[in-house]
């Protein structure tokens, strides 16, 4: 049977372990957070990367390992299936202010057992004073700490969960194995010179990745032994054989390079779990799979190691592992990316880095396994050119016709040009991956947040430019404004107020953004991480310090159909028209279009006025206009990478809220939109 003639299936094995997963209710582990608890207060003098690789290193020593019946990619995030480990480097206040509120939770929920609340209620209060958002916002000034605790720029994901928002060379793994990746380093330690601060800080880099490196090792060979004592224990002779290849995959990896499309995947998985482990972050991705594991497949089936078959049975394991990383957020970072998602995201197709198309067996393979499950990872998505075949596109179609949204499209002939504008070369633009939902950076030589910095409320910035720089909902004018609506003659007026006001607040997210990125630097560097991409080994530094090939950022605003909305219907109704007032308008923003008459201008409001997105272009160019005061003032800010080493240290716009609409509504009063208060922005 080739590839292309699979058909969607799952064997019994695949839907027992999805139903395992499935039928597992979510709790927590505590086991990483007693560990990296006892490293940070027993290793208080060391330098932070080293303090972090050694947390790393005790907890891939120590924690529980397991290999449940049936699976053939082993490895586990915690204690438990579906138990989401502790990060208490990041946060821990809001950890003890919810603990008695995780299954209570309308979605997302998680139940904890009483004695992991003891224990959790034992170990948190350590970090009182220590963690990342309590440096984080000791970092900001008063202004921008206000401003950020209004809710109008949001970036309590970053200070609770760390980055994320990357893709690591898995190919680096593959190609030169654990072993060469450490003996590679043990060269470039020999090569420091500690007689200046940049050869000390190089120095201890080499050392924490040392240690992280020998940890992951250790950590294989820990799975190798526990397969071998369960063949050993086992009284079926096709499970003693799977446990036997098992053990013999982990002896083989943790240390060589794989020799087999089997071994390349449960690398690829390690070093996935390993990240996980690492940092909170999301949005780990796994970048081009069906280009880095093409050559193991091919090779298996010319010399006869492996089937479709057997390869397809794999990958779903695998994506079933990928759905059991979990992760626990506080209750408000929650609400702006509702469901649990991580965004481990998976591309296919496209094009190689010299432009042929980049489709072939695996990707079909990938492609159909994703489907055959349905589940919510990995995010899958396909790079479609113009050069991709009907064949493939009529597979990518069935696929989305099982109805879960997946994959995703995104289009190299919009992507390409646009990296190679900001300076990507041509072959590393031709080899960019999606990142997270729908991202895009070069997997393997990108830094950190291609996006998602925070969130900026551009309602929130409307409102306070038709109020003369008042903020309603917390009562303060954080920058001063040209006037209110009445006192603004023409529509051009309210335009400048906007340009002023939506001006600062895009300063002010660059400037809280800087203190976040500070104290991730200074607190939480993430050592494997920055192992796996291009140029950190080279340079001697962290994905923070400016380790990166490649680092540009953006934020996500939110709000901006409404903003386009809200625009268009004063400048027609108020303005043109002059079938409502500004007053009758600020007045019904006050009373949230309260009693006949609210609603009569409601009515106004939503049916009488042009929309973004219909292709009308006189809302859409002005839509435009308005997003270009925030992109132009962007452009004039770069990120603490700047000039540190990579290509860019700059700021792009970014439009994909995620499920942020909904808190970001319920953060903003009525909308000139004819939105009710406290509702839902549009996605």
């Amino acid at each position: 049977m080739v590839a292309t003639e699979l058909e969607l299936h799952v064997t019994d094995r695949i839907a027992d372990l999805k139903k395992k997963f499935l039928d597992t209710k979510p709790t927590v582990c505590v086991e990483r957070a007693e560990i990296y608890t006892e490293v940070y207060r027993d290793q208080e003098a060391e330098p932070v990367v080293v303090k972090r690789a050694i947390a790393l290193s005790e907890t891939l020593k120590r924690m529980t390992i397991r290999i449940d019946d049936g699976e053939l990619i082993v490895g586990n995030q915690s204690s438990r299936l579906r138990a989401a480990p502790i990060f208490p480097e990041y946060a821990v206040d809001w950890i003890l202010g919810e603990l008695d509120e995780f299954e209570k939770r309308p979605g997302d929920a998680f139940f904890p057992s009483e004695e992991t609340k003891s224990e959790l209620r034992r170990i948190l209060p350590y970090w009182k004073g220590k963690t990342l958002i309590e440096k984080g916002n000791a970092l900001m000034s008063d202004l921008m700490r206000q401003i950020h605790d209004s809710g109008i720029i949001r970036a309590e994901g970053n200070l609770t969960s760390g980055d994320g928002h990357i893709a690591v060379s898995f190919e680096m793994a593959l190609s030169q194995g654990i072993g060469g990746i450490l003996a590679g380093v043990r060269r470039l330690q020999g090569r420091i010179d500690e007689t200046g601060q940049t050869g000390l800080r190089q120095a201890q880099f080499y050392r924490s990745v040392v240690i992280t490196l020998e940890a992951v090792s250790q950590f294989i060979r820990r799975f190798e032994k526990l397969a071998g004592e369960l063949a050993d224990a086992t009284s079926d002779d096709t499970r003693r054989r799977e446990l036997l290849q098992i053990a013999a995959n982990c002896g083989r990896i943790a240390e060589e390079t794989p020799e087999t499309f089997y071994q390349a995947l449960q690398l690829t998985y390690f070093i996935q779990l390993i990240l996980q482990i690492e940092s909170n972050g999301h949005s780990v991705s796994l970048g081009r799979m069906d280009q880095y594991l093409a050559g193991f497949y091919s090779r298996d089936l010319d010399r006869g190691l492996s089937t479709p078959e057997a390869a397809y049975e794999l990958l779903q394991n695998t994506w079933i592992k990928l759905l059991g990383i979990t992760k626990i957020r506080s209750w408000t970072h929650t609400r702006f990316s509702a469901g649990s998602p991580l965004y481990q995201n998976v591309t296919i197709g496209g094009q190689t880095r010299d432009g042929k198309d980049a489709v072939n067996p695996l990707s079909y393979l990938i492609l159909d396994s994703v489907g055959s499950l349905k589940l919510t990872q990995p995010n899958l998505s396909v790079r479609y050119h113009r050069g991709i075949s009907d064949d493939f596109m009529a597979r990518c179609i069935d696929v989305i016709a099982r109805g879960f949204g997946m994959p995703a499209f995104n289009n190299d002939e919009i992507v390409i040009p646009s990296l190679l504008k900001l300076g990507v070369e041509r072959e590393d633009a031709y080899d960019y991956s999606a990142i997270g939902c729908i991202e895009i950076a070069i997997p393997g030589k990108w830094g950190y947040r291609c996006t998602g910095m925070s969130f900026l409320n551009f309602m929130r910035v409307l409102n306070c430019a038709l109020r003369d720089g008042h903020d309603r909902e917390s009562g303060r004018t954080y920058c001063a404004g040209n006037g209110t609506l009445e006192e603004m003659s023409t529509f051009d007026d309210l335009m400048t107020a906007w340009d002023r006001q939506v001006r600062f607040y895009t300063r002010a997210t660059v400037a809280i953004d800087t203190a976040v990125d500070t104290a991730l630097e200074e607190n939480v560097p993430d050592i494997l991480c920055s192992t796996l991409v291009d140029n950190c080994l080279e340079r001697g530094k962290t994905l923070k310090e400016g380790g990166a090939k490649y680092d540009f950022i953006s934020g996500l605003q939110v709000g901006i159909a409404n903003l386009g909305n809200a625009l268009a219907a004063i400048r027609q109704l108020v303005y043109e028209e002059k079938r409502i007032s500004a007053h009758e308008l600020l007045e019904a923003l006050e009373n949230d279009f309260e009693g006949a008459e609210g609603e009569r201008m409601r009515h106004l409001l939503i049916n009488h006025a042009p929309k973004f997105g219909n292709d009308d272009d006189s809302v859409d160019l002005l839509l435009r206009d308005a997003y270009m005061s925030f992109i132009d003032e962007l452009s004039h800010y770069t990120n603490t990478r700047y000039g540190r080493g990579p290509i860019g240290g700059r700021y792009y716009a970014g439009t994909s809220s995620i499920s942020a609409n909904v808190p970001s509504g319920a953060a903003v009063s009525a909308t000139a939109d004819g939105r009710k208060a406290f509702r839902p922005v549009a996605e």
